[in-house]
């Protein structure tokens, strides 16, 4: 029997911005609970609740001030009992992101360590002595710019932070920070959760030695400069450290004594993701699941998105990944990928047909079934750290983070009854879910018909895949198992393409599902962002897929 996880489809909720009940302008667990039916509607395995912790919301979330406790202004300890029965008695699993890496810096646990280099958690945070310079210890920078190190005079020494200087590293080389973080995930696992997102998996060790960094050698060779100096190092000491992996099969150790739960790593790293997500999830002994920002980014080649798959699973044939093309962190990919499509609809059909036809799991970002382009804001509407430092070349992630537009009429169109803390602008306000549900051609309709079409065809969620060699922009490859074949071909351009298809049977029809693609005998033309599947028996001869420049 297929572990529930394996080819799962699991469905992000960013709760700032998904419904608000209260008026406040600011999402919640209540607001969740209301929209349920829209997520079970859409055919998912799963939610992925984005930060919902104690925290003063310095990064939205990613700063948590107590591990177990549900943040005031999203609810409470009930609310989310709540959403946790709602959810699973409609079907449908619920994972929550864990930020373990670093903590806020109005954490007890860092409000004691940097009091005293003797007291009990003296060790739980990465500190270091300064250069006799009185310099930080090395060169490593921060994610949200200038140094990762922090000067406390109390202690006379650097702590280290990898994002702001309010979110200090938690030192796990410390078996009692493991432990404690161990803890923290057992008491969520007892109130019933499905599983964890781990935030940052890659970033829980440093190096001991605190070695520099070497200079980030695959720099483009176009830019005179980084927009963010973070991008020029290559950061081999300051994560992906090997230590890391005896941890995860600590986390993993800990999932199996709950039967039925999984996990999901993030992994940023520049230089070796997919090698890590390879590496963290092979063996059966650490994580279900990772995934990486390797589609996350503007490109939007068959080449690119062969290479990252066939690297994952020859680095780890038993691993399993989880593919996305939008979340909280990174520009909405309608926008990112508009220079290849004519037709924002057509783009946004494209690329649900494509991330669910990939070997792996999915996770599909609240508003990508709505079509939702990024939001363009002014400087003065920015609440995200790194956009308010990086502005006007890097504009920060708040342009993927706003509201959902539910209802018909002006904004904030049902969100909320307040003000939202995030506008809603026109673009995405025409892409409601009311005027949608009544449009049974719209980009919400298609998500519903493609996630039910996914289900009936087993290939999908664990067949083998196999690549075939063709000639950008088509993007072209086989999914295969005892359950039958699927063959997947797609235009990733706004021009026209024209394919030819081998060893194909004379009645085998495109299926329905297929988007701005015919096939006469043996010749399959694909318009502006057209894809085909063929769903053929597992006896079924090889179909082969050529173009003039293969």
């Amino acid at each position: 029997m297929r572990e529930w996880w394996r080819g799962a489809v699991i469905y992000q909720v960013y709760p700032r911005s998904f419904q608000d009940s209260n008026g406040d302008g600011i999402g919640d667990l209540a607001g969740i609970m209301q929209r349920l039916d829209h997520i079970a509607g859409l055919g998912v395995d799963c939610i992925w609740l984005s930060p919902i912790t104690q925290s003063p919301q310095a990064d939205m979330g990613y700063d948590v001030s107590d591990y177990t406790e549900v943040d005031r202004i999203f609810g409470s300890l009930n609310d989310f009992d709540s959403l946790i029965a709602q959810a699973h008695a409609r079907g449908i699993k619920v994972i929550m992101d864990q930020v373990i890496s670093h903590s806020s810096d109005q954490h007890p646990w860092f409000q004691e360590s940097r009091l005293s280099r003797t007291n009990r958690r003296a060790d739980w945070y990465v500190w270091a002595d300064p250069l006799p310079d009185g310099s930080p210890p090395n060169n490593w920078p921060a994610v949200f710019g200038g140094r990762a190190w922090e000067w406390n005079p109390t202690r006379g020494q650097y702590y280290l932070h990898n994002f702001l200087a309010s979110q200090p590293d938690m030192n796990f080389h410390s078996v009692e920070v493991q432990d404690q973080m161990l803890d923290i995930m057992r008491f969520w696992l007892e109130r019933g959760i499905d599983g964890f997102r781990l935030d940052t998996v890659n970033y829980y060790f440093h190096d001991k030695k605190l070695r520099s960094n070497p200079p980030n050698r695959k720099r483009d060779e176009h830019l005179p400069y980084a927009v963010n100096p973070y991008d020029m190092q290559e950061h081999k000491f300051s994560k992906s450290q090997p230590e890391n992996v005896d941890f995860l099969k600590r986390v993993r150790a800990l999932l199996d004594t709950f039967p039925g739960t999984t996990t999901v790593g993030e992994v940023g790293d520049s230089h070796k993701s997919v090698p890590l997500m390879a590496e963290y999830t092979s063996g059966g002994d650490k994580l279900h699941m990772c995934y990486s920002f390797d589609f996350l980014g503007h490109e939007f080649t068959a080449a690119h998105f062969r290479s990252r798959i066939e690297q994952f699973f020859k680095a780890g044939p038993d691993g399993w990944p989880c593919w996305s093309f939008s979340n909280h962190d990174v520009p909405r990919h309608i926008t990112r990928w508009a220079p290849h499509s004519l037709n924002a609809a057509d783009l946004g059909r494209q690329a649900a047909a494509l991330v669910l036809s990939l070997k792996g799991s999915v996770c599909l970002y609240q508003g990508e079934e709505l079509g939702l382009p990024e939001t363009d804001l002014r400087f003065d509407e920015l609440t995200d750290p790194r956009g308010i430092r990086f502005w006007p070349e890097d504009k920060g992630r708040d342009g993927c983070r706003t509201p959902i537009p539910w209802d018909q009429g002006d904004a904030s169109n049902g969100f909320t009854t307040g003000k939202p803390w995030l506008p809603v602008k026109p673009a995405q306000s025409a892409l409601n879910v009311a005027s949608q549900n009544a449009d049974p051609d719209s980009t919400l309709a298609f998500y519903r018909r493609i996630l039910a079409w996914r289900r009936t065809h087993d290939v999908l969620y664990d067949g083998d895949i196999e690549f075939f060699r063709v000639a950008e922009p088509v993007l072209a490859f086989r999914r295969f198992s005892a359950a039958g074949t699927m063959t997947c071909v797609f235009n990733l351009s706004a021009d026209s393409q024209t394919v030819a298809l081998t060893g194909i049977p004379n009645d085998a029809p495109l299926d329905p599902i297929s988007q701005n693609a015919t096939l006469t005998r043996r010749t399959l033309n694909l318009g502006a962002n057209g894809f085909a599947f063929l769903a053929l028996p597992s006896d079924a001869p090889v179909i082969r897929v050529k173009n003039s420049a293969s």
